[in-house]
């Protein structure tokens, strides 16, 4: 069994707290985890300029080449992890084996990082909007022949991960190329693929002392926010509620993200079946750029109907099975209570369990050890519905009945709007809609993400300050 230590700036740390990461389903353990403590995190941030420092002492299109060469190593190496080492098959293997995510989705958001690694370059272009990559190291140049200045807020980021998804690695690997250390609380049940990605940095020439990876509970998360003054947060409603007004803190939670049918093309809803489908079931429906929330002014009961019956064939496999798509939910109770938060949100008459009727059994599936939840779709007469703006870590739609003239004004914070018509006065409203963090105009899966624009945050606006700056002779 691996045993993995504390990375002190690169350097493993063997503690004397040691916790068990175990098999969703049968309960054996996979690998022993060294566990930090919050004061060694507070400890270990006065290093934290040396991160910035080594890094800064590499040009970012240097670290550019190291993320393209990493984001090989991470696909296709056999990196040294803990004790012993990983190849890319046991990475998939042990992943599944303690998050319950299938294999096939778990090469799948594999791909997705390696993507984004390789893309690196065009990646900071596009969020750096064309700036001098020179300006960011130096923190100062010219730009149009105008004395600028970008200012980095922190010398390292701090992370705050989840378990329940790796998709979200994406948006921090940014960080390093762009010169800033990480300094990193990996989920409890997903260690794997922080250890992986920070090897493979290493292995493609990285100075290890710019990543440090802290294992341990929420005091540890804690410290990392508390001594970072740039920290991502992943984690629910009551998370983003805790940081709202903290700006040194960017939140990722719920999306909440729908899509829109406008008058224009709702007759013809049928057309666009496939791209609702994709959204709701792509990665297993864990995601936050997942549709959770279908909007249309009419067809409603079609359209929850024609999602349902599409839906109803997606049944629990086993986690290595090539088709499988369900997660399991590996905290005891937790599928439970998610199915009686729905049952009681079916006391309203205004809420429709549309997938009751196509369901060949109970929503709540026991396989072995494990718990699922099996795709449900639910329609809801009013924005003002119950479960109308309900996110949960399953294949979960709420088909949502809303004159197009409400859309806007009623839909919520939506991380991921994808809005069918060609209706200009309605594309112009939604263009300026706050509320809504990527817009997609036209039938485009509220999953399919352009790596060159951020989905949630610019990381170059969350880091660096542009600020005023002149210089005169001495």
């Amino acid at each position: 069994m691996l045993q993995i230590p504390v990375l002190r700036w690169g350097q493993p740390y063997t503690s004397m707290d040691v916790s068990e990461v175990t098999h969703f389903a049968t309960g054996e353990p996979v690998a022993r985890v060294s566990r930090a403590n919050g004061g060694l995190v507070q400890r270990d941030i006065r290093h934290a300029q040396r991160a910035r420092d080594l890094l800064r002492g590499l040009s970012i299109p240097d670290l550019v080449s190291i993320a393209n060469r990493a984001g090989e190593l991470y696909m296709t190496a056999t990196l040294p992890l803990g004790d012993g080492d990983q190849s890319p098959d046991d990475f998939v293997r042990a992943q599944s084996a303690t998050t319950g995510i299938p294999e096939v989705v778990c090469r799948a958001t594999m791909q997705k990082n390696a993507s984004v690694l390789a893309q690196m370059g065009g990646i900071l272009t596009a969020l750096t909007r064309g700036l001098d990559f020179g300006v960011l190291t130096a923190g100062h140049g010219e730009e149009h022949g105008v004395p600028i200045s970008y200012q980095a807020q922190a010398p390292v980021l701090g992370l705050v991960l989840p378990s329940n998804t790796a998709g979200v690695h994406t948006l921090w690997l940014p960080a390093l190329p762009l010169q800033v250390g990480l300094l990193m609380k990996p989920g409890s049940q997903e260690i794997w693929t922080p250890y992986r990605l920070a090897e493979a940095f290493f292995q493609a020439g990285l100075p290890r002392e710019t990543i440090g990876l802290y294992p341990g509970g929420a005091d540890v998360g804690g410290a990392v926010v508390g001594a970072c003054h740039r920290s991502l947060v992943f984690g629910g409603a009551s998370t983003v509620a805790q940081y709202r007004s903290n700006p040194g803190v960017q939140v990722h939670g719920p999306g909440f993200s729908k899509i829109l049918l406008g008058d224009d093309v709702v007759d013809q809803w049928e057309q666009y079946l496939d791209v609702m489908v994709d959204s709701v079931l792509s990665g297993g429906g864990r995601g936050c750029i997942n549709a959770s929330g279908i909007w249309a002014s009419r067809h409603t009961h079609e359209i929850a109907e024609a999602l349902a019956r599409r839906l109803s064939g997606v049944q629990p496999l086993a986690h290595d099975d090539p088709a499988a798509l369900l997660a399991a939910f590996t905290t005891e109770g937790a599928a439970a209570r998610v199915s009686a938060l729905i049952d009681a949100a079916l006391g309203s008459p205004e809420v429709t369990d549309v997938s009751a009727v196509f369901r060949d059994g109970p929503r709540l599936v026991r396989r072995g050890a494990a718990d699922y939840l099996v795709p449900t779709v639910l329609r809801c007469a009013s924005p003002a519905s119950p479960m109308a703006n309900a996110e949960f870590l399953f294949p979960f739609v709420s088909v949502v009945e809303c004159p197009q003239a409400q859309m806007v004004s009623t839909m919520g914070p939506t991380l991921v709007c994808t809005a069918i018509t060609a209706q200009p006065v309605f594309r112009r409203q939604l263009t300026d809609a706050v509320q809504i963090d990527r817009l997609n105009l036209g039938p485009v899966r509220t999953t399919q993400l352009n790596w060159l624009q951020p989905h949630e945050g610019n990381l170059i606006d969350f880091l660096f300050r542009s600020r005023a700056y002149q210089e005169a002779p001495l």
